[in-house]
């Protein structure tokens, strides 16, 4: 619960409020049977018209007061909740925002949504529940019970009696439904992530005729959740038919006790109908505080899971408050360095092997350097480094001559623009994705990294050009579309550093040449690096850096590396067979 403290802390005037006019509709609902007790002995004993007409009207401002305070207080309970809901998710997603891509890895795109969505809307309702529901059973209690006890000391035993009854039911079945909510949180999060899985990947389950077995796979995920949600309603129904059970019988009790009683003038009607109203009061409240402590071990875990979260320390973190390198004025050291990998080695937290080892290179202004090797040679793991997605183990990786680990990640990666592997767009407009790169770019800007990134003619045959819209993925764009306006986007920012991760895969050779001499002119102020699996994309690199089992084989101009590096010699000679082999086949 500290983690609902801390966030309410911000509103505790609203609290404060919520609280009162909470407490002042319980006092007022329990005043009301006061009254209406006078009212009828009143009437029995025909007390006089002004008498009677003066305790209706108390009765109605009761009423009237209470009434108010309910709707006030429910609409500033709903104004809490909302709120320290919002600043949940919004620490939530900044949280996420942090976390390195092995802190995703470890709890899960699926889970992270899921704690964001569902778990908060756990918290927001239980907070409700507590506010409306749990808190005021304290005050109910010691009330109803003072003025039950007022009128009638033997049938106000027997309301203790039932209170007990209900207390102790309430008790066995909450030992069982803990593990219950536990249990449906986890499988929550396994619907999330099969969900997500089936539907990113719901053209190979096509391709490959898997609808029925994703659908079987599916329906058992659905079926252990449908099973637990089951057993926990029958405990909640269970909980409220026993509790049902008590108070009826309570009330069975007090007519049987009172009847013979009033027949004898010992005891008013009046009397009895307070008795009962308290009764029902106090025991409907407590059936809703039931309900409410039932529901609580799922939002504790909701909690917990929320605040797993927010207290984990991401793996890739900023320097201290006052100890990052201040990098404005900063440029590419006197012999144009910009990026350097200085004896870097890198292993995957999971790994048995070294990634990376011993790695040493440099990218400088105006120049293109381009990493070529085997799958799994490391070749992506360099653009990780460079961006610090990841750390390395051992050596460092530099910009400007910083250690990256010295600097904060926004320094960083506002000097760097990047291409990743698997082209990704946002949904909105073409222009609104190509702003990723710089939110303040004109449109001039825009439509040079159009040009430039070879995206001209299938831009221009769009209806509305740069203002066409773009689904969630860019998945109404091919893949070769999606590349080019990645690569516009990395180029409309004015970064000292470009990276491309693999970045021309999906385009066919001449587009990947006309780009390649189109980049050209863009090196002039800024370093190229370039991760392809492609000769043809990196034999004019001004830098070759070759990679075999995550060491460099060799660095040089594609015409030395043919002299004197067999690795480099065996990629370029596999390629240019390939047509060959295709020609046959």
């Amino acid at each position: 619960m500290r983690l609902v403290a801390r966030f309410m802390k911000p509103y505790w005037a609203l609290c404060a409020v919520t609280t009162v006019l909470l407490l002042v509709d319980v006092v007022g609902a329990l005043v009301i049977p006061t009254f209406a007790a006078e009212l009828l002995n009143e009437s029995a004993t025909s007390a006089s018209f002004k008498k009677m007409t003066i305790t209706a009207v108390g009765m109605g401002v009761a009423a009237l007061i209470s009434g108010m305070c309910a709707v006030a207080g429910g609409w500033c309970c709903s104004q809490l909740t909302s709120r320290v809901g919002k600043d949940m998710r919004m620490a939530l997603y900044r949280k996420s925002m942090d976390l390195s891509i092995y802190d995703f890895r470890n709890f899960g795109t699926a889970s992270i949504t899921t704690r964001t969505i569902n778990d908060v809307v756990n918290i927001q309702m239980a907070m409700t529940n507590v506010l409306c529901m749990l808190m005021p059973v304290p005050i109910i209690f010691i009330i109803a019970l003072t003025l039950s006890f007022r009128l009638d000391v033997t049938l106000s035993l027997w309301l203790l009696v039932a209170i007990a009854f209900v207390c102790v039911v309430a008790l066995f079945i909450m030992r069982s439904a803990a593990p219950l909510f536990r249990k449906l949180q986890k499988l929550l999060d396994r619907i999330g992530a099969v969900l997500l899985e089936n539907l990113t990947g719901v053209r190979v389950i096509r391709a490959f005729n898997k609808e029925s077995h994703e659908r079987r796979r599916m329906d058992g995920t659905f079926v252990d959740y449908a099973d637990t949600s089951i057993k926990a309603n029958r405990l909640f129904a269970n909980l409220d038919g026993l509790s049902y059970f008590g108070m009826n019988a309570f009330i069975v009790v007090v007519y049987f006790l009172a009847g013979g009683r009033i027949s004898a003038g010992n005891f008013q009607i009046g009397d009895i109908t307070a008795i009962v109203e308290y009764a029902i009061m106090a025991l409907f409240y407590l059936m809703m505080a039931q309900m409410v402590i039932i529901t609580l071990p799922r939002a504790l875990e909701c909690c917990e899971r929320v605040r797993l979260v927010l207290d984990h320390s991401p793996q890739i973190a900023d320097p201290e408050p006052g100890a990052a390198v201040d990098m404005s004025g900063r440029g590419p050291l006197p012999d144009g360095e910009v990026l350097a990998f200085r004896d870097v080695t890198f292993r995957f937290a999971d790994a048995q092997e070294d990634t990376l080892r011993h790695v040493s290179f440099s990218c400088k202004t105006g120049q293109t350097t381009a990493i070529i090797g085997g799958t799994g040679s490391g070749k992506s793991t360099i653009a990780m480094l460079a961006l610090r997605f990841h750390d390395a183990n051992w050596g460092e990786v530099t910009l400007d001559g910083v250690d990256v680990r010295k600097m904060t990640q926004h320094d960083l990666r506002r000097r760097v623009s990047y291409v990743q592997q698997q082209a990704w767009l946002f949904s909105g407009t073409i222009a609104d994705n190509l702003r990723y790169g710089d939110r303040d770019a004109s449109d001039e800007r825009l439509n040079h990294a159009i040009d430039v990134a070879q995206a001209r003619e299938f831009v221009d045959s769009l209806p509305q050009g740069l203002e066409s819209r773009v689904a969630q993925g860019g998945t109404n764009f091919s893949g070769g579309q999606k590349q080019r306006l990645s690569i516009a986007r990395a180029l409309t920012g004015d970064t000292q550093l470009v990276v491309f991760d693999d970045s021309f895969s999906a385009l066919d050779f001449k587009t990947d040449a006309a780009l390649r001499h189109a980049l050209a002119a863009e090196t002039n102020g800024r370093a190229v690096l370039i991760i392809a699996q492609r000769v043809s994309t990196v034999q004019h690199a001004d830098q070759i850096v070759v990679l075999s089992d995550g060491q460099v084989a060799g660095i040089g101009k594609h015409d030395e590396l043919m002299a004197d590096c067999e690795v480099y010699r065996e990629i370029v000679e596999s390629q240019t067979k390939e047509p060959a082999m295709g020609e046959e086949a």
